[in-house]
């Protein structure tokens, strides 16, 4: 193991790690930047967006994440402070502990070993797939031409006058129904269940009822449509029933990536999520998260990017106030 130590260590290489890492450089503190290997990339939420409509200036992009956060990465390495940015390209970490110097100590997937006095940690979640037809490969080509969705804040308004369907059988997909129906007065709203028993809540049933939102338990056989997903017609069930729909959005929870939080013993709310403070500052001394990884957050660019500049911010502080006690204590 090298025994330079990094002031901070940025893992993950979505909206908050590259906000974090962005901030973390015009702070003027280095930073070791670890953007994920492929196959972190291939579960990454980022993958799946391509339109991005609720962040100004994104609307031009044709990868609404990916896009700008590339270009952000290449000013940072063609700018006045390339020299305190060090990128692993194409590299995640597979393991974190602190040692006894309260350092981390850091292996990448090459099996390379760093130390870090500061980590922000933003690895980010996936949306739970449907299984249809026996896999979750099923929506892949919907899911890339966002005709089947799955954020309700960034992709809402697609829905507007057009047949819905949501997939999913607990209360947060009933929500997805209520909120949409509500916001955009869909013509027609349906959940399916995909062969699960809805867990709906009462009060949730009665405003199911209300707004006439049809829900069809049975299994889903076939989704059809055109032009490699970006034309959705519906969905045939198992009971030979087609579900004439224009959208859909996927409600089934999420994959928290927190193993390495895990590994540190970071305190973690009931879905997974990591706990930090209004700067990120998690239970473990040293540890900040940022993005959708934090628990109570809205899962959203503008919230990642705000909480990566203050999970940054506080860091160089910390750092600026040690610097600062060891000039007067050398003026001293």
């Amino acid at each position: 193991m090298s025994e330079k130590v990094y002031s901070v260590c940025v893992i993950g290489g979505g909206s908050a790690g590259t906000m974090a890492a962005l901030r973390t450089i015009l702070n003027n503190d280095e930073c070791l930047f670890f953007s994920g290997s492929p196959k972190d990339k291939k579960k990454s939420r980022a993958l799946w967006v391509r339109k991005v409509e609720n962040v100004p200036a994104h609307l031009g992009y044709k990868r609404g994440i990916e896009d700008p956060n590339l270009e952000t990465l290449k000013w940072i390495q063609e700018s006045a402070f390339k020299d305190n940015f060090h990128i692993q390209k194409n590299c995640g970490v597979v393991s974190i502990k602190k040692n006894e110097k309260d350092l981390f100590e850091i292996v990448d997937s090459k099996d390379r070993k760093y130390l870090a006095s500061f980590v922000i940690l933003c690895t980010g979640v996936m949306d739970v797939q449907p299984h249809i037809q026996g896999t979750i490969e099923t929506v892949f080509d919907y899911a890339n031409a966002q005709t089947i969705d799955y954020c309700l804040i960034c992709d809402g308004h697609h829905v507007l006058d057009k047949k819905t369907a949501i997939i999913g059988h607990d209360n947060s997909a009933a929500w997805a129904a209520i909120m949409l129906y509500e916001r955009y007065h869909c013509p027609e709203m349906t959940i399916l269940t995909n062969g699960k028993e809805p867990t709906f809540q009462p009060d949730t049933q009665k405003l199911i009822t209300l707004y006439n939102i049809n829900v069809m338990t049975t299994l889903i056989k076939e989704i059809k449509g055109e032009e490699k997903g970006k034309i959705l017609k519906g969905f045939v069930l198992e009971d030979a029933n087609f579900i004439e729909a224009e959208m859909s959005f996927v409600s089934m929870g999420m994959i928290v990536y927190n193993e390495l939080a895990k590994q540190l013993g970071a305190e973690l709310d009931e879905r997974g999520f990591v706990k930090g403070d209004l700067n990120g500052l998690t239970s473990v001394s040293g540890l900040y998260v940022a993005g959708d990884l934090k628990a109570n957050t809205r899962k959203q660019i503008y919230t990642a990017w705000d909480n990566a500049v203050s999970a940054a911010t506080a860091i160089n502080l910390i750092i600026r106030t040690n610097e600062r006690k060891k000039r007067l204590l050398g003026h001293n």
